[in-house]
C-alpha cells in the first residue's frame, strides 16, 4: 500500500520564512495583475491618441497581453525544469520590463499591441514558476493554503491598480503607466535576486529532451483531474476576463460613472480579497473541493440572478457592483483551490505541468473573455449572461474531473507519468 504523501515539504534553512516566501510569490504574480488592471482607465486616451475609433478595439490591449502571456508558458515550464527556477524567472522578468519600456514610448496602436505581448512573453514566467516553486516546496493543503495567501497579496494589486493608473495620468501621460510597470519589474529582480533561492533540487531536473517532454506534457494535458481543473479554471478565468474587457465601458458608457470606475473596482475586487482570508483559514480544516465545489455552486447562482436582473432591465451602478463583489468573492474561493488541485497530482513535472495548464487557462480565458467583451451593446446582458453560462460550463468539467462526485475526493491510487 502506497502511503499518503507528507502534507509539507520541510521549509530549506537557506532563503526566506514562510512569511517573505508567500510575500514574493505574491508580488511575482502581483505583476501580472498590475500589467492588466492599471491600464483599464487609460484606454479611452490610448484610443484617442493612437488613433482607436472603434471602442470594442480597445480590448486588444488587454487581449494581446493575455495571449503572449498564454503562449510563452509553454516553454517557461521545460526550462526551468532543465536549468533551475531562478534564470527562467529572471530572463521573463526582464524581458517584461524592456517591453514595458518599449510601450511607453509606442507611437502607434500596432507598437503598442506589439509591446503588450512581449510583455506577456515576459510576464508568462511569473505564472509558471510561481506555482512550481510553490510545488518545490508545499504539497496538499499546505500548497492551497500557501497559494490563497499568496493570492490574498497578489489581489491587493487589483483593487488598487485602476486607481494608480488614474493616478499617474493626474500627474503624467499615459505612457508612464508603462514605466511604472518597468520600475516595479526591476525592483522585484533585485529582491528575488537577494532572497529567492533555487528551488528545483539538482536531481530532480529533467534534461531538454523532446520525448521526455513531450511525456511530460501527455501526462499533464491527459490526467482527468488535472486536466479537469484546468478547464474547468479556463471558463473561469472567461469570465473574469470578461468583466476586465467590459468594465471600462460600462462604467463609463452605461452607467455614466467613470469616476466611480476605481472605487467599484476596488469594492468588486475586495470580493476576492475576503475570500481568500477566509479560504486560507479553512482549507486546512475543510479541505479544497468541499470549499471550491459549494463557491463554484454560488457562483453560477449570483450569475443566473444577475443575468435575469440585467435581461429585466434592472441593472444599476449599485446592483452591479453588489452583484459582481458576491460572484468575484465566489471566485476567490474558486481559482486557488482550482489551481491546487491541478497541481496536486503533477509533482515530479510540475514546471512542464505549470506551463500546460497555464497556456490552456490563459488562452483559452482570454479568448472566452475577450468573446464575452465583443458582445458589448451598451448594457450589461452579454457580460452578466457570459458569466451565467461560463459557471455552468466550470461545473460540468468539474464534474468530468470527479466522475459525477462532488465535494468529497475520491481515494485512488497515484499515477506514474510515463518518461
Amino acid at each position: 500500500m502506497t502511503s499518503a504523501p507528507s502534507p509539507a515539504i520541510k521549509t530549506p534553512s537557506k532563503g526566506p520564512g514562510f512569511a517573505e516566501f508567500v510575500c514574493l510569490i505574491a508580488v511575482m504574480m502581483a505583476l501580472n495583475a498590475l500589467a492588466i488592471d492599471a491600464m483599464l482607465p487609460a484606454l479611452p486616451h490610448i484610443g484617442e491618441d493612437l488613433g482607436v475609433t472603434n471602442e470594442n478595439s480597445r480590448q486588444w490591449v488587454i487581449t494581446a497581453y493575455l495571449l503572449g502571456f498564454g503562449v510563452a508558458q509553454l516553454f517557461y515550464g521545460p526550462l526551468s525544469d532543465r536549468y533551475g527556477r531562478r534564470p527562467a524567472l529572471f530572463a521573463g522578468i526582464g524581458v517584461y520590463v524592456v517591453f514595458s519600456i518599449l510601450a511607453a514610448f509606442a507611437h502607434t496602436f500596432d507598437m503598442l499591441i506589439l509591446s503588450r505581448i512581449g510583455m506577456g512573453i515576459g510576464a508568462a514566467a511569473t505564472r509558471v514558476l510561481a506555482v512550481s516553486i510553490v510545488r518545490d516546496r508545499y504539497v496538499g493543503r499546505t500548497m492551497a493554503r500557501v497559494m490563497s495567501l499568496s493570492f490574498l497579496v497578489f489581489l491587493g494589486v487589483p483593487i488598487i491598480a485602476p486607481a494608480m493608473g488614474q493616478l499617474v495620468m493626474l500627474v503624467a501621460p499615459w505612457p508612464w503607466i508603462f514605466g511604472v510597470f518597468a520600475l516595479s519589474g526591476g525592483a522585484f529582480l533585485i529582491w528575488a535576486g537577494l532572497r529567492l533561492p533555487e528551488t528545483l533540487h539538482p536531481e530532480d531536473r529533467m534534461p531538454i529532451d523532446v520525448s521526455r517532454i513531450a511525456a511530460a506534457f501527455r501526462f499533464a494535458f491527459t490526467h482527468r483531474q488535472g486536466m479537469g481543473y484546468t478547464l474547468a479554471m479556463t471558463v473561469i478565468s472567461g469570465a473574469l476576463f470578461g468583466f476586465i474587457n467590459s468594465s471600462q465601458q460600462i462604467f463609463f458608457d452605461v452607467f455614466k460613472a467613470p469616476g466611480l470606475f476605481p472605487v467599484v473596482f476596488a469594492l468588486v475586487a475586495a470580493g476576492i480579497a475576503v475570500a481568500s482570508i477566509l479560504n486560507a483559514r479553512l482549507v486546512e480544516k475543510l479541505g479544497s473541493r468541499l470549499i471550491a465545489h459549494a463557491a463554484l455552486i454560488g457562483f453560477i447562482g449570483f450569475s443566473v440572478l444577475h443575468a435575469v436582473i440585467a435581461w429585466l432591465g434592472h441593472d444599476s451602478l449599485w446592483m452591479f457592483a453588489a452583484m459582481q463583489a458576491c460572484k468575484m468573492f465566489c471566485f476567490g474561493f474558486i481559482a486557488g483551490n482550482f489551481g491546487a488541485m491541478a497541481m496536486e497530482p503533477m509533482g515530479h513535472i510540475a514546471g512542464t505541468a505549470s506551463s500546460a495548464q497555464g497556456f490552456i487557462s490563459s488562452i483559452g480565458g482570454a479568448l472566452l473573455g475577450f468573446a464575452i467583451g465583443q458582445q458589448f451593446d451598451g448594457t450589461t446582458v452579454p457580460m452578466t449572461v457570459g458569466f451565467a453560462l461560463l459557471g455552468v460550463a466550470a461545473l460540468a468539467l468539474v464534474l468530468a474531473a470527479e466522475q459525477g462526485r462532488l465535494f468529497k475526493a475520491r481515494h485512488l491510487p497515484p499515477v506514474v507519468a510515463e518518461t
